[in-house]
């Protein structure tokens, strides 16, 4: 952030700030296994393709057949050999099985003990996640009390903005808690 920024532009890249937040939360509660199969799982998990490391979802086309199975079929079949190999070396603890340029993944059931130890990583990103909300709060609150002395706003201007800032962090805290309870419902079903 510039300090060069007045006190409404401040608030304004805050608020984007904590939006991005927000979004990336929900990109990585999606990558967590809930028992049931989504592309997800693996679409960003990267693979080393002609000496550079790539998506797998740039390199093959992933599909959700059942509930319960992800195929991936690689559009170069020399492809094949590192999807696999990527897979095996992942956290997701899932064996692929190949036949010719399709690989599947059977998503085992989760045991109770499992889906307890997800949803305590889950919420442990989440709470990560709070904290860059709160860290994006403060430095805000510190340059708009900055802003607000080189502009010499009066003292009531900054309050509003401050309060501002502080409302947007409420609201960026709650949609990260309901990301989470949405993502501890996923995990927790049967």
């Amino acid at each position: 952030m510039s300090e060069e920024l007045s006190v409404e532009e401040l608030c304004i890249d805050a608020e984007d700030r904590m939006n991005k937040t927000v979004n990336v939360l929900e990109q990585e509660l999606s990558k967590i296994r809930t028992g049931r199969a989504s592309a997800a799982l693996v679409d960003t998990m990267r693979v080393s393709y002609f000496g550079t490391q790539t998506p797998i979802n740039q390199l093959a086309n992933v599909s959700v057949p059942d509930s319960s199975t992800i195929l991936i079929q690689a559009w170069d079949p020399s492809a094949t050999e590192g999807i696999q190999k990527a897979i095996v070396q992942s956290e997701l603890g899932i064996m692929p099985s190949v036949e010719g340029t399709v690989i599947r993944l059977v998503i085992p059931p989760l045991t109770e003990q499992r889906r307890k130890e997800l949803v305590r990583h889950a919420g442990k990103i989440a709470e990560e996640y709070k904290v860059s909300i709160r860290q994006i709060r403060k430095e805000a609150n510190n340059l708009i009390k900055k802003a607000g002395k080189a502009e010499n706003l009066p003292e009531d201007e900054t309050k509003k903005a401050l309060s501002e800032i502080q409302q947007l962090t409420d609201e960026g805290i709650n949609r990260l808690t309901t990301l989470f309870e949405k993502k501890e419902k996923e995990i927790l079903e049967i």
